[in-house]
């Protein structure tokens, strides 16, 4: 009984975790082509270097950098919500996300030969990994269920879809046999 109340919970935070891992994946290779075009190429060839120096915990305080830098930006957004301008913390919100993630995105990729050094930090990777994996095994059930239910509404299949919903509904609305 428990677990049927809580199911939907973790279907929402599945599909929440689900959303960050899809920008994670989509932003690296859009960031790439970013740093790619800008004149980064000495700043990334000066983070390689450094990275390549420092000890594994000194790593961690480069990959926890871009987080901090976008702390005030988390403080803006409030700012925002608390003076009710839903557009400006609503656009601060997405492009805090999108550049954050990004962000981290480009300097994961840089330190993350460092990082995994770390044996609770490799835990930490692996446990992530395995949480997006059972997040799709939760949610990957409801997506199929979902987009074949969509085929119903598909050009052609209208009029099959709504005969389906009045046998049902006709059904609902029957009263049972005495």
């Amino acid at each position: 009984m428990m677990r049927r109340l809580f199911r939907p919970f973790l279907v929402l935070l599945a599909i929440a975790f689900l959303i960050e891992a899809w920008l994670w994946d989509h932003l690296k290779p859009i960031v790439a082509a970013i740093v790619g075009i800008l004149p980064w190429d000495r700043f990334k060839l000066w983070l390689a270097n450094l990275v390549e120096r420092l000890p594994p915990w000194a790593v961690l305080i480069v990959f926890v950098i871009p987080l901090l830098i976008l702390l005030p930006v988390k403080f803006l957004e409030f700012w925002f919500i608390a003076h009710r301008q839903w557009f400006w913390a609503g656009v601060t919100l997405v492009a805090a996300k999108l550049v954050g993630l990004g962000v981290t995105a480009f300097i994961f990729e840089v330190t993350r030969d460092k990082l995994l050094q770390m044996a609770w930090f490799a835990r930490v990777y692996d446990w992530v990994l395995w949480l997006r994996d059972w997040a799709h095994a939760l949610v990957d059930p409801i997506k199929q269920r979902i987009k074949r239910f969509m085929r119903l509404f598909a050009p052609g299949r209208t009029g099959r879809a709504l005969r389906l919903f009045r046998r049902i509904r006709a059904r609902m609305h029957r009263q049972p046999a005495a």
